[in-house]
């Protein structure tokens, strides 16, 4: 075996200091300098060893070093290439199906990856606490956008394989997400497949009451199949976990529930109550803007000045904004009918906003049984509406204010690495990215599976 190149002399031997500063575990630090591109370039390599045979056990002989040049994490300002001086071995026996060997060390690098654990680890992080993109991360680490996914996409895969990860879940949200806005041409002819994919969010508060939401799954398609088959899938250990189940009022999505977590407890979701009676408001205002004045909105007529103060929570108004609104209610007795639909909107707002669970609840079940009656067809409909959703949309009531907010959450944290990410062709890349932003990968803190 050829005997290590001397770091620093002044020691005889590997220096300390310079392992210490490069914090590569196993191996000693034999020169370091800057080459023409400005990286930091490492050498480094193992202290000399007895190593056996992998095959038969035999004692192996030294038969010199393969030089193998990796990528690190960027340190002091520079890209850093780490030189791996690997020893190769010679097996003695004859018989040995065995000729030759290097060595490996998974505490370094996994085989044949171009990405040293270390820098794998890094680029995880950035990508996930940083919010940077993995042309940002390539950037910093001075390669190539493929040999960053190729080197950490094994690990985010390995990681979405685990299914350890879909334990505890007893709140379980659900909603629908577009990926792309171009064709909806099959994978398999090149295209990209469904714009719509249907995302499961764990919902599950903590000893306090908090709810930190990640993301369990994106699967194409948004209908209750996709949603039924997901579940199915999962087997029955999580579906009987499952206490609570959020969604918005969309029957794909509650049938699925009803098939699959027959013991949860379904939720309509307080954002999508809320949005659905104000866009009743805004209905009936366009309807009677346009049969008093036979023309939309313009800037003088007093119900388009009002359009978004109606939008507003009436306990947030200003006193020239009450002032404006009661100026057109009352400029025609038509306006009446907006009236009467902006309070009921409110009183819809109000069940949320009670100072306890048991009086929300109370206003919802009045709302449930005045609002069908309505003679304002609009409210009449908001009102049959929550009818038909009747159990689900006092089950916020029942379940300690369960709502879906944490999956609309997740949705804009993915529309943000969307966008940074400038848009993803490839579906399971897509997955990938958005399961790691969202907290829903169990990445461990050293890296290769």
């Amino acid at each position: 075996m050829d005997d290590p190149t001397v770091c620093c002399p002044a020691f005889g031997g590997y220096c300390d200091r310079c392992d210490l500063i490069v914090g590569i575990e196993g191996l000693h630090v034999t020169a370091a300098e800057r080459d023409d591109r400005g990286r930091l370039v490492v050498t480094v390599e193992s202290e000399p060893v007895v190593m056996g045979c992998p095959a038969c056990g035999v004692v192996a002989r030294g038969h010199g070093r393969d030089v193998v040049e990796l990528v690190d994490a960027p340190a002091f300002g520079a890209a850093v290439r780490i030189r791996w001086r690997k020893r190769r071995w010679v097996c003695p026996d004859a018989g040995c199906p065995v000729v030759s060997f290097v060595e490996q060390d998974e505490r370094v690098a996994a085989p044949r990856s171009k990405l040293t654990t270390r820098a794998c680890r890094w680029a995880i992080e950035q990508i996930r606490r940083e919010h940077a993109s993995v042309n940002g991360v390539r950037r910093q680490l001075g390669t190539s956008w493929s040999t960053v996914w190729t080197s950490i996409e094994p690990i985010l895969a390995a990681a979405a394989a685990d299914e350890s990860r879909f334990e505890g879940v007893r709140i379980l949200g659900v909603d629908e997400h577009v990926w792309h806005h171009v064709s909806t041409k099959p994978i398999e002819d090149g295209g990209r497949g469904p714009k719509e994919l249907t995302g499961m969010v764990d919902l599950t508060r903590d000893s306090r009451g908090n709810v930190q939401a990640r993301l369990l799954d994106l699967v194409p398609g948004r209908s209750g199949e996709t949603y039924k088959t997901w579940l199915h899938q999962r087997g029955e250990a999580f579906r009987s976990s499952v206490e609570i189940a959020t969604l918005d009022p969309f029957h794909g999505y509650k049938n699925a529930v009803d098939d699959q977590l027959e013991d949860a407890r379904s939720v309509l979701d307080a954002f999508h109550v809320v949005k659905l009676a104000t866009a009743v408001v805004d209905d009936v205002r366009r309807r009677v803007q346009q049969d008093t004045t036979g023309h939309r909105g313009r800037r003088g007529d007093p119900l388009y000045r009002v359009r978004n103060i109606l939008r507003a929570g009436q306990e947030h108004l200003t006193d020239r904004q009450r002032a404006c609104l009661q100026a057109a209610f009352t400029a025609r007795e038509e306006h009446l009918e907006v009236e009467l639909a902006y309070r009921c909107a409110q009183q819809v707002r109000a069940a949320y906003h009670q100072h306890t669970l048991a009086a929300g609840r109370a206003v919802a079940e009045k709302i449930v049984a005045t609002l069908p009656t309505c003679p304002i067809p609009e409210v009449a409909r908001l009102g049959k509406t929550l009818r038909r959703w009747r159990r689900e949309f006092l089950g916020y009531f029942d379940t300690d204010g369960a709502s879906n907010g944490g999956t609309e959450a997740v949705n804009g944290l993915i529309e943000l690495h969307r966008r940074i990410a400038r848009g993803l062709r490839i579906r399971d890349n897509y997955r990938l990215r958005m399961l790691l932003i969202a907290g829903g990968l169990p990445i461990p803190n050293h890296a290769h599976p």
